[in-house]
């Protein structure tokens, strides 16, 4: 059986503060990681599993796939020569992407991803990227906690969007 879970506050990275560090840039311009979207949906998912502790069960995973299938879910693949080191993965509903989770084998690669998923975002005019919960990790690119009603407007002008992932 799968939970459901309503944090409030909710935590959000406003499309347009996210932050890039100086280091983080250079090493997105320097091609040292490659970058793609929904071309290993379920490899981001496994890797997002291989903790020790992980809500990504077999069930999920099939679920997930299924709203993969549908266009509803969506993946940020990073890679390294040819191997899959980073990625992440949420639910689309119209403006609105609700960051799952992300993974990385190699350093900074789940931040490559996470910049690659905002920059993918604006660039298609979203309106809202849901992260779920703050941590100080999250907040240096940006992420802010916002109470419930405000989550709620947000969500709804979001959900009132037509956007393509």
């Amino acid at each position: 059986m799968m939970g459901w879970y309503r944090p409030d506050p909710r935590a959000i990275l406003p499309l347009d503060a996210f932050h890039v560090s100086r280091s983080l840039k250079k090493t997105i311009t320097s091609g040292y990681f490659q970058t793609t979207c929904d071309t290993d949906f379920l490899g981001v998912m496994i890797g997002c599993s291989k903790r020790p502790e992980t809500w990504i069960t077999e069930e999920f995973l099939t679920s997930y796939e299924g709203l993969h299938k549908l266009g509803k879910a969506h993946s940020v693949e990073v890679w390294r020569e040819g191997r899959l080191v980073g990625g992440t993965y949420g639910v689309q509903l119209g403006g609105a992407f609700f960051a799952e989770s992300k993974f990385h084998t190699e350093t900074d690669a789940s931040k490559v991803a996470l910049a690659m998923l905002v920059e993918r975002l604006n660039a298609r005019g979203f309106a809202l990227l849901e992260v779920q919960y703050w941590t100080e990790h999250l907040s240096h690119f940006g992420v802010i906690e916002i109470p419930d009603a405000e989550y709620i407007r947000r969500l709804n002008k979001a959900l009132a969007m037509t956007c393509e992932f």
